[in-house]
C-alpha cells in the first residue's frame, strides 16, 4: 500500500487541515520521499479532487490535468514531483489511470472580468482620473478574496530589516524608522506624505532594495514585528489560495479566474520601476495597498524585485521600533543585462 503527504500535493489547506484530520500513520511518503510526515492513502482525497477537476472539460486541444493543476493552483510543484510522478499520484487519488492521460481545458465558467477591469483601472488612475475613477473594479469581491491571502508565517522572534545609505556616520536606532510625514516620498505601497515602514526579510534584501553603489556604507536596522497583526500575502497567490476550502463547483470556477487576478496584483507590487517613472507607475500599487488598509489589514507582504527575499510594507510605522543597527560596506554590486 502506498501513501501520499501534504508536501507532494503542495496545497496549504490539504497539508495543514485535511491530512492531519484523517491521517492515521506517519512515515516516508511513497511519492515525494518526505520523511517523518503524516500520510494518507491517495484515494482518501478523491472527493475533494473530483470537485476541483469538475471545472475542467475534455478537449482534444487541451493539456493534461496535472499540468493545469500545476499552472492554476501550484499543486504537484515539488522538483521530485515531475509530470510522470504527478500523473501517478493523481491516478491513485482518482482511482482512474486513464483520465490522467487525457487532455482537458478550463470550462467557460472559469472566466471573470477582473483582469480586464484592473487593466483599465490602473491606466485610468495613472493617466486620466486619480481620485474619482470611472472604471469599475469589484472591490466587494476583492475584500472577500483578501482573507484567502493571510500571511501566517510570521514568528515573534523573526527579525526584519531596513537599510539606509549613510551620508556621514552610522544612523542611530531612532533614525532607522519611517520618515516623518513631511519627508515621506511616494513609494511602492505608500502615497507621498503618508509614511509606511518598509522592512525586508534579510539584511541583504534590505540593502539591495535601496540600490547602493560599490563602496557606499549602509546602516541596517533590525526590527521585530508584533504578534497579532494581519497581512495580505501577495508574493504568490496561487500558492496561498486553496480551492479545496470551497464546496461548490461554481465557486471553484470563479476562484480560478480570481487567482489570475490576484497574481497580477502581486506582480504590481514586484514590478521593477525606473526612478524617473516611479511617481506615476507606483499609483496602482498604492491604490491596492490603501484598499488593503481600508479592509483592516496592517500591511502587505510582497516579493522583492531585486533579491530572493520578501518585503513587508507596514501601514502603521509606530507599531514597532528599531532594536539595533549594524554598519555594512557595499563590496560589490551585480548587474545583469539583456540585448
Amino acid at each position: 500500500m502506498r501513501f501520499c503527504c501534504g508536501n507532494c500535493i503542495g496545497d496549504r489547506y490539504i497539508k495543514r487541515e485535511i491530512i492531519p484530520s484523517i491521517s492515521r500513520v506517519e512515515g516516508t511518503c511513497s511519492f515525494c520521499n518526505s520523511q517523518n510526515v503524516q500520510l494518507v492513502e491517495p484515494v482518501a482525497l478523491r472527493e475533494r479532487f473530483e470537485l476541483l477537476l469538475s471545472i475542467y472539460s475534455p478537449d482534444p486541444e487541451g493539456r493534461l490535468l496535472v499540468e493545469w493543476l500545476r499552472e492554476d493552483w501550484a499543486i504537484f510543484e515539488l522538483p521530485q514531483m515531475e509530470i510522470a510522478h504527478a500523473k501517478e499520484l493523481l491516478a491513485e487519488i482518482l482511482d482512474d489511470g486513464d483520465i490522467v492521460r487525457k487532455p482537458f481545458s478550463p470550462s467557460t465558467s472559469c472566466h471573470t472580468n477582473s483582469l480586464e477591469d484592473w487593466a483599465g483601472l490602473r491606466e485610468e488612475l495613472k493617466h486620466r482620473n486619480r481620485f474619482f475613477p470611472e472604471m469599475g473594479l469589484d472591490l466587494a469581491r476583492l475584500r472577500e478574496l483578501f482573507p484567502h491571502l493571510i500571511f501566517d508565517e510570521l514568528r515573534a522572534d523573526e527579525p526584519f530589516y531596513r537599510a539606509r545609505i549613510q551620508s556621514a556616520g552610522p544612523y542611530s536606532e531612532d533614525e532607522m524608522g519611517a520618515p516623518p510625514q513631511i519627508l515621506a516620498a511616494h513609494g511602492r505601497a505608500n502615497p507621498a506624505g503618508i509614511p509606511y515602514l518598509y522592512l525586508a526579510s534579510t539584511d541583504l534584501t534590505a540593502i539591495s532594495e535601496i540600490r547602493p553603489h560599490t563602496g557606499e556604507k549602509i546602516s541596517v536596522g533590525r526590527f521585530l514585528i508584533p504578534e497579532g497583526l494581519k497581512f495580505v500575502d501577495l508574493r504568490r497567490p496561487k500558492k496561498t489560495v486553496s480551492p479545496f476550502i470551497l464546496e461548490d463547483e461554481n465557486d471553484v470556477a470563479t476562484l480560478r479566474g480570481d487567482v489570475m487576478f490576484l497574481e497580477r496584483l502581486g506582480d504590481e507590487l514586484t514590478r521593477p520601476v525606473l526612478p524617473k517613472a516611479a511617481a506615476i507607475d507606483y499609483i496602482p500599487s498604492q491604490f491596492l495597498c490603501e484598499f488593503a488598509k481600508k479592509c483592516g489589514f496592517d500591511g502587505v507582504v510582497y516579493r522583492s524585485s531585486v533579491s530572493d527575499g520578501m518585503n513587508i510594507a507596514l501601514f502603521n510605522p509606530t507599531i514597532t521600533q528599531c532594536l539595533g543597527v549594524a554598519e555594512y560596506n557595499v563590496s560589490k554590486v551585480s548587474v545583469e543585462a539583456q540585448p
